[in-house]
């Protein structure tokens, strides 16, 4: 049902800082619980694909470059809401900017590395859930 599901990612940064546990803590004691995750490396053409909508932005290239650095990990989360409250439990894009007790405050570096993804609509969560799992993964 839309509204009950979204979608994040931790970032490069994190997984190689290694945050994935604690960030994976800061989600379930958010009250979201995980339908489906895995850890990836995706190509230049797969990160290229994923955020094609900043295509001939001035930061595209760099995005491209920083998320096929290293290891992602890919959520599904569900709860009620779960768009919303998980762009609050995320926090602000610029970690500078961003509430504390965020995730982006805690564990991002930067407004370029900011941690996680997370889907801005339910549209967009399941676009994204769809980009990263099959239809039987996510259940």
């Amino acid at each position: 049902m839309m509204g009950e599901k979204t979608f994040t990612m931790i970032k490069p940064d994190a997984v190689n800082n290694g945050y994935i546990g604690a960030i994976l803590e800061k989600i379930c004691s958010g009250g979201f619980r995980i339908t489906a995750m895995k850890m990836t490396r995706l190509t230049a053409e797969k990160v290229g694909e994923f955020y094609a909508v900043h295509k001939g932005k001035p930061f595209y290239n760099e995005l491209v470059q920083f998320m096929s650095s290293g290891h992602i990990v890919a959520a599904i989360l569900e709860k009620e809401n779960a768009v919303e409250d998980f762009r609050k439990l995320i926090g602000a894009t610029n970690p500078a900017n961003a509430e504390e007790g965020t995730i982006r405050k805690l564990y991002a570096e930067s407004m370029g590395r900011n941690a996680v993804h997370g889907s801005d609509s339910d549209e967009n969560a399941r676009i994204e859930g769809d980009f990263f799992f099959s239809a039987l993964e996510k259940y």
